[in-house]
């Protein structure tokens, strides 16, 4: 499950992944996005915040996935990883050849902090 919202008028995604993310979860936000987008010629920052890294439901949930970052990276342009799972640092290496936008990796506790650096990118 995926709990979002923006924050307006920063710009700022904030992404809450709960449990395996579906298809649907993609959609939903998909449509959100763009639909701020059309008002807005960017996203300023997206800040993930989870414990764990979050796993797919399926091949579809992880495929659109991969379709949400491929349709948008190019719109945000900064993203803040706030987790203390092991494996952001990978996810934060891959993600730097794939995504336009400036990442930065901040632990679980450091929300407010990493709200802090997105802000600063407007």
């Amino acid at each position: 499950m995926l709990e979002y919202k923006i924050l307006e008028p920063e710009g700022i995604l904030i992404l809450e992944p709960s449990g395996a993310l579906s298809n649907e979860d993609f959609t939903n936000l998909s449509v959100s996005v763009d639909a701020y987008l059309a008002d807005h010629v960017s996203v300023q920052g997206v800040l993930i915040h989870s414990k764990a890294f979050p796993r797919w439901t399926n091949f579809a949930g992880f495929t659109a996935h991969i379709r949400f970052v491929r349709n948008h990276h190019q719109k945000i342009k900064r993203l803040a990883l706030v987790t203390d799972s092991p494996v952001a640092f990978l996810a934060e290496t891959l993600a730097k050849h794939f995504i336009a936008a400036e990442i930065r990796h901040f632990p679980y506790v450091d929300y407010g902090k990493a709200l802090t650096w997105l802000n600063k990118s407007s």
